[in-house]
């Protein structure tokens, strides 16, 4: 046991050491204690009798049935109790797992845009917990940091992932602050037509999105079973979600897709005549023309020359702000990117001064579509067949035993207007404002200004793709 998790602890060590020092004035809590389960014991790994699984019947897919699941009010109320403590800590754990995730993902997609939200991915990961068996919730524990210190070789106390899920709910309403800044959430598992699912389970998709939907579809012919679940995507999500699942097997258990898409605007508006077509140095031989917007006024800006970057905070809405790291001519970003971690950024924030910056940014949008058994294997393939592959054990999933998880495909989408919540201030400047362009090749992340979750990792280097 101590060897099969030997992966998971190192990772979770390496995560742990580097949590940012932004709370340190807090009276230290251990975060199993902020989202136990209550009434929590340890609860032996060993097989026993184990008491019927609560299920459900999943509805069949109807492409023509588009309603999402409905939900029980009683169950969707907030968790108020220690909330504001609870988002802290979560938020550090999952701000390092996800910084973790990234670098993974941005490793095997060298020069091209990147883009991963460690809120969805992390709230993946904590419903899929949901359905474990004792000793893969054990794993899972492990992973998201959320394991007990008093746990035993053959014993794991287990979490309430319900609180887990509610709590990322919580970050994501932070920062809705308005029709032009939001977030929206979706969750679709489509089950194999004999199957039903744990309440538990099902509860979970709620807890973690705005809109689920759950549905049970033949697998058996698989191309017709692809189509219907991309079409039925496409039209639940407006559009937002297009073909997002490839090679489905006849065989299947459960396909899990999630979209976390983030729309929004800047704080302060660009200007439209300010901007215009210039050159953006993908690499040292390739240059594409860009437009590129333009806005003269008080920034705040560090220049790292440890790191060798320049870091700009812009603000997005009320609550959430966008740190952008460009290199400096001659550096490499997969360099600075291999060597992020949370107490590196909020080493950055803190260190940041205001002055007067005429920036020039690409216009750009974002999206992706990362599978988490991909993922979690380029992390370490150990890790990736203790949580959803080989080793996996989803007993508390579904009244069909074995039962797998066979596809997880997280889509995020990154949107943000030309246009400001605020208009630019007309005042004249004063003083030689320091000029900084990001004509090539950055770094961004998209944080929440109140629990400091980071809720979009990203690159860009090349904003025409």
């Amino acid at each position: 046991m101590q060897r099969l998790r030997s992966p998971l602890l190192a990772l979770l060590l390496c995560c742990c050491c580097c949590l940012s020092g932004g709370q340190a004035n807090r009276v230290y809590v251990h975060p199993f204690h902020l989202f136990a389960a209550e009434n929590v014991s340890c609860e032996t790994l060993q097989p026993q009798i184990i008491k019927p699984l609560e299920t459900l019947p999943v509805a069949p897919l109807d492409i023509e049935i588009l309603t999402p699941d409905i939900r029980d009010p009683s169950k969707m109320d907030p968790q108020r109790q220690n909330i504001t403590e609870r988002t802290a800590v979560l938020a550090e754990l999952m701000n390092s797992l996800g910084l973790r995730m990234y670098q993974a993902l941005s490793s095997k997609q060298q020069g091209t845009n990147t883009l991963l939200s460690p809120v969805n991915t992390y709230g993946s990961l904590v419903t899929f917990y949901l359905g474990a068996s004792k000793r893969t919730a054990s794993s899972f524990q492990l992973l998201l940091g959320l394991s007990s210190d008093t746990d035993r070789e053959d014993c794991v106390s287990l979490v309430d992932g319900h609180k887990v899920l509610k709590t990322l709910q919580g970050i994501n309403s932070l920062v809705d602050d308005g029709p032009k800044d939001e977030i929206t959430t979706q969750v679709w598992a489509f089950t194999r037509q004999d199957a039903r699912l744990s309440e538990d389970f099902i509860q979970g998709t709620q807890d973690f999105s705005d809109t689920s939907f759950i549905r049970g579809i033949d697998f058996s012919k698989s191309p017709e079973a692809e189509q219907l679940v991309n079409s039925f995507v496409e039209k639940t999500s407006h559009g937002m979600v297009k073909q997002i699942v490839k090679d489905v097997n006849s065989s299947s258990d459960l396909l899990f897709i999630t979209s976390f898409i983030f729309q929004g605007n800047w704080r302060t508006a660009f200007k439209p005549e300010k901007t215009s077509l210039q050159e953006f140095h993908v690499d040292e031989t390739t240059t594409v023309m860009a437009p590129l917007m333009t806005h003269t006024g008080q920034y705040h800006y560090l220049n790292d020359k440890v790191r060798q970057c320049t870091v700009v905070k812009l603000s997005l809405s009320k609550r959430s702000y966008m740190l952008l790291v460009l290199p400096h001519e001659g550096a490499s970003l997969s360099d600075i990117e291999s060597k992020l971690r949370t107490g590196v950024m909020s080493g950055w924030h803190q260190k940041l001064q205001e002055g007067l910056l005429e920036l020039s940014l690409p216009k750009f949008s974002l999206s992706s579509v990362t599978d988490l058994h991909d993922l979690l294997t380029d992390m370490d393939p150990e890790i990736e067949a203790k949580l959803l592959g080989s080793q996996a054990e989803f007993s508390q999933l579904s009244n069909i035993k074995p039962f797998t998880i066979d596809k997880a495909v997280n889509k995020v989408l990154f949107e943000m207007s030309e246009e400001g919540a605020e208009a630019q201030d007309t005042r004249q400047e004063e003083g030689v404002p320091l000029k900084l362009s990001i004509n090539r090749p950055f770094f961004f992340s998209v944080i929440e200004g109140e629990s400091n979750a980071i809720l979009m990792l990203g690159k860009i280097t090349n904003p025409t793709l």
